[in-house]
């Protein structure tokens, strides 16, 4: 079990079975996942989602991180990030957030949140992440995290609508270092 790992205004913690209801009060929605291979969910869904991030977290070794994301105790969305390759020290993150808590900073700092902790306590050389060309918040929390756009994956998954093509970001633990120390000089 991971502690807590608290942001500015957001705090990730690990996802408990009786969050299925949280969860399902967004990935129920079809703006939510209009640009995701995943939903709209059935009640099942959310609860099976949340069974399988449970049971996933008890595997040794782990790879799977799946944090609620909560500001003020309320559930507003969901943090994960992925350990592709222990060897080469490769993970990947993924957000989604309610709508009713868009164009608020949350997304970006759940992002924040989940680099520091991939390479803080996962030992990470290197964080991934990928989103549809047409999510322009996504592309726009990728880019503020720090992220570059290191290319497009074309017709990369079958979504509701046909193929999706996935913008491929990726940031490198020497520039997560970087931007950390530059932020430090910055907030003297």
């Amino acid at each position: 079990m991971i502690a807590s790992i608290v942001g500015n205004r957001v705090t990730l913690r690990e996802l408990q079975e009786t969050d299925w209801m949280d969860v399902h009060s967004y990935a129920s929605l079809p703006i939510v996942c209009q640009y995701q291979p995943w939903g709209p969910n059935s009640e099942e869904d959310s609860r099976e989602f949340v069974q399988q991030v449970i049971f996933d977290s008890k595997e040794i070794p782990r790879s799977r991180f799946v944090f609620a994301a909560t500001v003020e105790d309320k559930l507003i969305g969901s943090g994960e990030i992925n350990i592709q390759d222990f060897i080469d020290r490769k993970g990947e993150i993924g957000y989604v957030v309610h709508p009713d808590f868009w164009r608020s900073g949350y997304a970006t700092e759940i992002a924040k949140l989940l680099i520091t902790f991939g390479f803080t306590q996962l030992n990470l050389h290197r964080i991934s992440a990928t989103c549809d060309p047409r999510n322009v918040g996504s592309v726009k929390v990728l880019e503020k995290v720090g992220m570059l756009r290191e290319g497009t994956v074309r017709d990369d998954f079958i979504i509701h609508d046909g193929w999706r093509d996935s913008h491929l970001y990726g940031i490198l633990e020497h520039e997560w270092l970087e931007t950390a120390s530059s932020r430090k000089i910055i907030d003297r």
